[in-house]
């Protein structure tokens, strides 16, 4: 099993999972135009895809799920409350997940994680496919005990690290929205994604992605003095960004 984003920000996200016999997107953010394009990237093409997952409704996750969808015959996966949030239109094939139930795709199993955000039934994903495990985990606002106890054993997680307090508090938001960012249904900030991490049982993990970085409420010096710390143990930490993503990382 291996993973990559073709980016990840406010600006758009997408996430692909690949594995012995199929891929998938985790969210599609872009156009397919621009989506195609960041595909070449990883050597794939939309063709090569097995189905898109979305974890919730909101644009920068969800743009381009409908039309790639359609152009590309691509069965889709989202919580009824995602489905019924926007109109996407006419899908090809759309699979509800209903209660996060677990599911298998070509032989990847799926299970969703119900998580604290802003959206109407958001969900994450862990991947458990040949006894190595990835799980996936942005876009929620505060760590409850179901959701710690759902990525224990990751060999790789790509984590949310959205946000500094200080540069939120003192940005050009309005105070409304830095009230939504901060709150417990907003984003992970740097210290509650480190404070996440060491409770972790980290052994197994071998990639670690801090992903979601805010452009505007956050930088890499700020998080990497806050999370470097308590990911010394990590062989491998990334900080993904809006433009390129990351490029493939494999979990064998």
């Amino acid at each position: 099993m291996q993973f990559a984003s073709l980016g990840s920000g406010s600006r758009g996200n997408a996430t692909v999972v690949a594995w012995g016999t199929g891929a998938l997107l985790v969210d599609c953010g872009f156009s397919i135009r621009e989506t195609k394009a960041r595909l070449a990237r990883l050597g794939l093409t939309p063709s090569d895809l097995s189905a898109i997952l979305v974890t919730h409704e909101h644009s920068d996750h969800i743009k381009g799920v409908a039309p790639l969808a359609r152009r590309y015959n691509l069965p889709v996966y989202m919580t009824p409350g995602t489905y019924h949030a926007r109109d996407l239109g006419e899908l090809p094939d759309i699979r509800l997940v209903h209660g996060y139930a677990p599911f298998t795709l070509d032989g990847l199993d799926v299970t969703p994680v119900a998580v604290p955000h802003d959206a109407r039934e958001p969900a994450q994903f862990v991947f458990d496919y040949d006894g190595l495990r990835l799980g996936v985990l942005t876009d929620l606002g505060s760590i409850t005990p179901h959701v710690e106890a759902s990525y224990q054993g990751c060999d790789a997680i790509l984590l949310e690290s959205n946000h500094d307090p200080v540069m939120l508090a003192s940005g050009e938001y309005p105070p409304m929205l830095k009230q939504r960012v901060a709150g417990p249904w907003g984003h992970l900030s740097n210290e509650q994604a480190a404070d996440f991490l060491q409770r972790m049982d980290c052994a197994r993990l071998r990639h670690l992605v801090m992903a979601h970085i805010s452009q505007k409420n956050n930088c890499l010096s700020l998080a990497r003095a806050v999370l470097e710390p308590v990911t010394r143990q990590v062989q491998n930490v990334i900080y993904a960004c809006q433009e390129q993503g990351f490029d493939w990382l494999s979990l064998r």
